[in-house]
Parts: C-alpha cells; sequence; structure tokens
C-alpha cells in the first residue's frame, strides 16, 4: 500500500507539472496573436487614447523611430528612455508597421567621427542637451540628445522628446516629458502619415504682421495646415465661395476653418468686420492675436520715452457681441523679460546690463488640465493688455487661458512708458493684482453682430446667405499680437526671421510657438490627439531631507530586515516541522 500510494501520489504531481506547463505554453502562443495588458496605474499611464488608437488603425506602411537617447548617462534621462521604449512597444502593440532603434551617437571613440554624427543630427533638426555628469575626477560636460528621428514612406522628421519649461526643476521637466511622450509620439507620425491639411488664412489689409515678422509661425504651422494669406477688402468671397451642397442644392460654405488676425494697428471697415462675422456664423474659428493699446519699442529706445495710446480698430461692438473685452490698459508684472540697456562705455564699446522691464511680462501657465497650456513653456509677451469677459448668450462658454503672475498692476491707456523706472526700487505695494487674464478661449454659438441691424433685401440676399446665429465654433483671444511675431537678426546684409519665441537679447527660448500651435490644433480639431495632453503622470519622488537625515537607517533597515524575516520564517517551519512528526 505504501508503495502504490507514493506512485499515485507521484504520477499525480507530474500530471500537475505537465498541465502547468501546458497552461503556459497555451498562454505564450495565445498572446503572441491577441495583445493584452492590464493598466493598473491610478493614471492609466500605459493606456492609449482612443485618438491615438484610432490613428494607429490607419497606418498602412512601416514607420520606422530611430532614437539617439541611449548611453551612460543619469538615472532621470534613464527613466525617460525606458519610458519612451514602453510607449513606442504600446504602440508597436497595435500596429506591427512601427518599428524602432536606440541609438548611442556618442558610441565612436574617433572625437571627429562623433562631432561629424552630431553636425548631422542638428542638420536634420534633433537639438543636443549639455548634461554635468559626475565621474571619478569630478565633474564632466556630456551631449545628449533626447530625440528620434522619424522615417515613414520617404519622408522624415525630428522628434524632440525633452520638453522645455523655464525655471522648472529638472526632475518636473523628465516628468513633464514623459507626461508628453504619448502626445510626442502621435503627432510625430501624424504629420507624417496624415492626408487631410486644414486650410488657414493669415488675414492682412488692417496693418496686421507682414510675412517675415510671421515667417517662422507660419514655417510650424505649414507642418500641419495649408497656410495662406488673404485680403479681404470687402469682398464678399474671401474667405467663402459656393459649392454644390448635394446634386440639387448650391450653398455659401467657408474656403478656411481658421483665420489668424495677428497685430492689426488700423480700423476694420463695417464690410470688412460683416464678412468676418459670417465666416464665424458659418462654423468658422478665428485667432484673435490683438493689441488695443498702441506702444512702440523703438520710439523708447530712440527716446528714452514714449506714449501708450489706445488702438481704433473699430472692433469693439464685435467682441462684446461675442462675450468678451479688451481693455485698453497695460499689464505691468515684477515677472518680467529683462532687456539690455547701455549704461556706459568700455573703451570704444558700449557696455550694457540687463534689467527687468515690466510691460514685457512672462506668462506662465497655470492651468493643470487645459490641454492648449498644459506642459507649456513660459510665453513671452510685449505690451500686454487684459481680457475681460462681458454677458453673452448661454450657449457660449468662456475660460481663462492664461493670465499674469500674482505681482502684477495695470496702467489705463494712455501712458507715459519712460525708462528712468530701469534699476530703481521697486514698490511692491503697487503690483497688489494676482493672475490678470491675457488671453481666454470662448466656443459655443455666437449671435451675429449684424442681427437686427441690416436692410431685408440684404438678408434675404442668396448671394450674401446671411446667418443670426453660427454654428458651434471656437475662437481664441490673446491681447498681444506680439506672442506670434519672431525678432529678425541682421545676417550678412539681410534680416532674417529668428525662432519664434527666441529672444535674441537674453538668449532665451519661450514657449510661443507651442502655444500657437496648439491654439491651432485646438481650433481646427483635426485630430483630436491635443486631449493627450491633458493626462497627468504623478511624480512620486523620494524626500531628500529624510534620504539625508536617516540614510543609515533605511539602509540598515534594507539590509537586515529581508535576513531576519527569512530566518524566522524558517524557524516557524522548522518548529511546525517538528509538532507535526513528533508523533
Amino acid at each position: 500500500m505504501g508503495n502504490t500510494s507514493w506512485r499515485n501520489i507521484r504520477i499525480q504531481n507530474l500530471l500537475q507539472f505537465f498541465f502547468g506547463l501546458l497552461v503556459v505554453v497555451l498562454a505564450n502562443i495565445i498572446g503572441s496573436y491577441v495583445y493584452t495588458r492590464f493598466d493598473l496605474t491610478s493614471e492609466k499611464r500605459y493606456t492609449l487614447s482612443e485618438a491615438t488608437q484610432q490613428m494607429l488603425s490607419e497606418i498602412d506602411d512601416l514607420v520606422f523611430f530611430r532614437v539617439y537617447l541611449h548611453g551612460d548617462f543619469p538615472a532621470g534621462f534613464k527613466r525617460l528612455e525606458r519610458e519612451t521604449r514602453d510607449m513606442i512597444n504600446e504602440f508597436r502593440a497595435f500596429n506591427q508597421n512601427i518599428e524602432y532603434r536606440f541609438i548611442n551617437p556618442a558610441e565612436t571613440k574617433d572625437a571627429d567621427e562623433r562631432n561629424k554624427i552630431y553636425r548631422q543630427l542638428m542638420e536634420k533638426g534633433l537639438e543636443p542637451t549639455d548634461l554635468q555628469v559626475r565621474t571619478a575626477d569630478g565633474t564632466s560636460q556630456k551631449i545628449i540628445f533626447p530625440g528620434a528621428l522619424v522615417t515613414y514612406k520617404g519622408k522624415e522628421i525630428a522628434l524632440s522628446l525633452l520638453t522645455s519649461q523655464r525655471g522648472t526643476p529638472p526632475d518636473e521637466i523628465l516628468n513633464s516629458s514623459v507626461e508628453n511622450l504619448e502626445f510626442a509620439i502621435a503627432d510625430a507620425i501624424r504629420k507624417l502619415v496624415s492626408q487631410r491639411r486644414p486650410k488657414i488664412a493669415f488675414i492682412e489689409g488692417h496693418g496686421e504682421f507682414d510675412r517675415n515678422q510671421t515667417a517662422d509661425a507660419r514655417a510650424a504651422l505649414n507642418d500641419y495646415y495649408v497656410v495662406e494669406r488673404i485680403r479681404i477688402d470687402g469682398k464678399l468671397n474671401s474667405l467663402s465661395e459656393r459649392k454644390m451642397i448635394d446634386s440639387l442644392n448650391t450653398g455659401i460654405i467657408n474656403k478656411y476653418e481658421v483665420i489668424i488676425i495677428a497685430g492689426p494697428d488700423s480700423a476694420f471697415s463695417e464690410k470688412d468686420k460683416f464678412i468676418i462675422d459670417q465666416f464665424i456664423m458659418r462654423g468658422g474659428k478665428i485667432l484673435w492675436l490683438v493689441d488695443p493699446v498702441f506702444a512702440s519699442m523703438d520710439s523708447l529706445q530712440l527716446n528714452s520715452e514714449t506714449m501708450g495710446t489706445a488702438k481704433d480698430l473699430n472692433l469693439t461692438d464685435m467682441f462684446f457681441k461675442y462675450g468678451f473685452r479688451l481693455n485698453n490698459e497695460l499689464v505691468m508684472d515684477l515677472k518680467a523679460l529683462e532687456i539690455p540697456i547701455k549704461t556706459g562705455q568700455i573703451g570704444d564699446q558700449p557696455k550694457f546690463d540687463f534689467f527687468p522691464w515690466y510691460y514685457f511680462p512672462i506668462i506662465t501657465p497655470q492651468s493643470a488640465t487645459d490641454p492648449i497650456v498644459r506642459n507649456l513653456n513660459a510665453i513671452k509677451t510685449e505690451f500686454v493688455s487684459s481680457v475681460d469677459f462681458v454677458k453673452s448668450p448661454a450657449e457660449v462658454e468662456k475660460n481663462v487661458l492664461l493670465a499674469s503672475s500674482e505681482y502684477s498692476r495695470t496702467v489705463r491707456a494712455p501712458v507715459l512708458i519712460t525708462l528712468d523706472m530701469l534699476g530703481q526700487p521697486v514698490d511692491d505695494r503697487r503690483y497688489n493684482r494676482q493672475y490678470i487674464p491675457v488671453a481666454a478661449r470662448i466656443e459655443g454659438k455666437f449671435e451675429s453682430l449684424y442681427k437686427n441691424r441690416i436692410p431685408s433685401e440684404v438678408a434675404q440676399n442668396e448671394d450674401i446667405d446671411f446667418r443670426e446665429a453660427s454654428l458651434p465654433t471656437r475662437m481664441i483671444v490673446f491681447a498681444d499680437g506680439d506672442v506670434i511675431r519672431n525678432q529678425m537678426q541682421l545676417s550678412q546684409g539681410n534680416y532674417l526671421p529668428l525662432p519664434l519665441g527666441y529672444d535674441k537679447y537674453t538668449g532665451q527660448q519661450f514657449g510661443n510657438k507651442d502655444f500657437i500651435l496648439n491654439a491651432m490644433n485646438y481650433l481646427t480639431d483635426d485630430s483630436g490627439l491635443i486631449s493627450i495632453r491633458s493626462r497627468e503622470l504623478k511624480l512620486r519622488l523620494l524626500n531628500k531631507t529624510k534620504i539625508d537625515s536617516e540614510r543609515i537607517r533605511w539602509q540598515v533597515l534594507n539590509v537586515l530586515a529581508p535576513v531576519v524575516l527569512i530566518i524566522l520564517c524558517g524557524l516557524v517551519q522548522a518548529a511546525i516541522r517538528r509538532k507535526r512528526y513528533a508523533s
């Protein structure tokens, strides 16, 4: 009986082993064909959005990522490398046409060859980052390229994996970069594969910024949209056209999805306003970048003082009708851009010092949820004004996008602006207003400015197709046209545009370009990918104070506790065995 019982137990154990092995093999075979993953994280960081999944389902050819974030560098960048690999694998799980390779651009020992590779990467649009790396001999400089080159059907674009946020601690920048990975990767793929390119237009004819002043913004927008420049000149067909709606009927439709009004300095005629109004009524979107107050830095530099005066753009009634107002005042902020001022002479060379110029607020996005400004770098402004909301139909929703800092104030136009304030002691009590709105988004169904204001023969004219109320639509307003204007720099006798948001005096790069792109993406809503920016991954960092003060305690605990726990388990098990077999 004893031998038979032992043989049965052995056969039973073998059957259980082979059955378990069979289950594991079958699970792996099924897993290779059916993708399943359980995301147990509170933020659902490993779950792709519906917009991304929809885009991936439409890819029909190879998308290849050459990722240059690879090598020996600090833990934070190692984490970004790991998260990037995991995110691309997530994309690949939904479409096998996604392929990638991680490359270390500093792998070669030959300095000349390494520098040649660096130059090639920079020429293709990848931006290097300098790191301070601790070594046995102290610290050394290390150049890394936190980005990738993405190719599809012969087209190639550069993808930056590291977000830039002025004044933000490195740990938070890296966390923001991780949060932004899905959007960044999906957006790069969209640029390459998208067949839909909405048409947008810069409006001309009212002193708006010219082609050179908006050159970098147009270049960035050209990656996503068909960008044109249009003079309205009172022509009814400047923004719309008659097209066949169905086999029996024609109708008036917009030519463009969005129009941009950037930095006008002269009044709009009623006819131009009517055309813009009807563009909005047909569902057109609009980006208002308008200065209600005129102030010139050029005249200030020549004369050490200038006047800030209200502009007569003849748009106030239109703004009120749509639910907002641009105030004839300038925002002054202690958190401001520094400007160079000549303070002396060294030999035959002028000496310049930098002073904060409170009329140039640096706007740091405060919203943690709005996808247009979430994770955005600080934005550079010049003579910015404030935005207020006024009464409008209930169907219209209004939200502040950007505001000044907690140490700001306003001055009403006309106002004398002088350089004498630079370098003088600041009375903090005067900067007692907080978060003055300077930009807003407004959406819903708007009422026409010309409702009950035009003759019936005009309202009933089929060639005009007048509408009293709009389709659901959107607009963004920023009380500063300069937010889209790039600086110019003299090079070999020619003035060339600098990158939008770059300040040539301080050498700082601000988030103006990203704001314009996000605003346009929101207005066109061409893919829904901007909603990905609303996700938040929590930054779970160790308490550095406790690390320093309790280092020995936690080291001892982590080393000894597992050993003690194993010994206790062994003693308990031995005691149980002795008790069981004692009889």
